[in-house]
């Protein structure tokens, strides 16, 4: 995700995943997302068992869950679902089944998420009051000590912004003729973690603010294995053919102008 305002983007330079229900949405193009989800579902629930703290049971009569970078379904549906299960086990393992809350559900994405296909899409019998909130995820989007279970699948990933040293012909992270960091020198490499490393201490510190004491946090992040080339990763092998693409087209256009 990238920042509206937090490092002086304008709404317009944050991307979301694109919207509707047509062939190309990500609504349709998000399987591989949802296979991820499917295999750390069990470890999902084991882990809200086991650490959710007893103490937040209690709390409050409204158990409170937002799912970051929630995009237009239905991967954030059944993560919900997921989790709303996980957490009604254990009020039930607490000896708590006749003090089991009302659930609220926030949906986090970019302002320019497609939130009308968003709740267009809500399972008619859901168990939760949804509501939607549009901001970057790098920033604050919630009050203090207001949720108790943040959720984020595949979008930590995403940084706030291109690191502006890979743009800058005059620096030695400047990345001439590539999108991406897979076939390009340490320096660029360099620059993307730092940019990396950035945009999570702004989103823990953000987190912090926001949970309460004793909540959870769940991320699904992709990685890589230490010591694996980046080049070897089959996301960065996608970037690469795309680039390769991209490439070809502005050579094509370049030649045309000559002639």
């Amino acid at each position: 995700m990238a920042h509206q305002e937090l490092k002086g983007l304008s709404v317009s330079e944050a991307f979301s995943m694109k919207g509707g229900d047509g062939p190309n949405g990500y609504a349709k193009n998000s399987s591989f997302q949802r296979n991820v989800a499917d295999v750390v579902k069990e470890l999902l629930q084991e882990t809200i068992v086991e650490k959710l703290d007893t103490e937040i049971l209690l709390s409050s009569s409204t158990f409170r869950i937002a799912d970051l970078g929630c995009s237009v379904g239905p991967n954030t549906f059944s993560a919900v679902e997921n989790i709303l299960k996980s957490v009604q086990t254990k009020y039930q393992s607490a000896g708590l089944n006749t003090q089991i809350p009302e659930f609220q559900v926030f949906f986090n994405d970019h302002t320019l998420n497609d939130y009308i296909m968003l709740f267009k899409s809500l399972p008619h019998k859901r168990q939760y009051y949804a509501m939607g909130v549009p901001g970057s995820f790098y920033g604050r989007i919630f009050p203090k000590a207001s949720i108790h279970l943040f959720h984020s699948s595949f979008a930590n990933h995403w940084l706030s912004c291109a690191p502006k040293a890979v743009g800058n012909k005059d620096h030695p992270a400047w990345n001439k003729g590539h999108i991406h960091y897979s076939n390009s020198s340490d320096e660029v490499v360099r620059a993307y973690e730092a940019q990396y490393a950035d945009d999570m201490d702004c989103f823990l510190n953000a987190r912090a603010e926001e949970l309460v004491y004793g909540g959870l946090m769940v991320l699904i992040i992709p990685g890589l294995p230490n010591g694996t080339p980046h080049s070897h990763c089959t996301a960065n092998m996608t970037f690469q053919l795309l680039e390769s693409c991209l490439m070809d087209l502005v050579r094509k256009v370049s030649t045309a102008q000559l002639l």
